[in-house]
């Protein structure tokens, strides 16, 4: 399994709203960067990803899986863009913020600190069980 983090603005597309859409999931549309792209067309069913709320926030509040693999952006006119479709799994006990990973030595390769501006990001398996260990998850 592989683990990934996206990001979204709460006042566009918060954690509730996630949660709110169920276990069908939403699919998540609008990705317009080629590197972000190729990281969502390599998700698979059932990876586990971290939800970010970027500009308000700029913290992990959440965990959630990919319900669908990739499959063309239907709000992309070009037809370059891919979508995945993801549910909502858990809250974290407490969100860990952007501030906390950049002062964590062992984050300090993480994508969210050396290239915090991609919105769908690779997690590596050290980094994702250290940030569930840090908010006692």
């Amino acid at each position: 399994m592989n683990h990934w983090l996206v990001k979204s603005e709460p006042d566009v597309f918060s954690w509730d709203d996630l949660v709110a859409a169920g276990k069908k999931g939403e699919p998540w549309t609008g990705v317009r960067n080629h590197t972000a792209k190729l990281n969502m067309m390599a998700m698979k069913l059932g990876d586990e990803v971290f939800f970010y709320h970027s500009q308000a926030g700029k913290e992990i509040v959440g965990v959630s899986t990919v319900v669908k693999e990739a499959y063309l952006d239907p709000t992309d006119a070009t037809g370059k863009f891919y979508c995945v479709d993801l549910a909502a799994k858990a809250a974290l006990p407490r969100p860990f913020t952007l501030a906390e990973a950049k002062e964590d030595e062992a984050l300090s390769k993480m994508s969210l600190v050396a290239s915090f501006r991609l919105s769908v990001q690779p997690v590596t398996a050290a980094e994702w069980k250290h940030v569930l260990k840090a908010v006692g998850a």
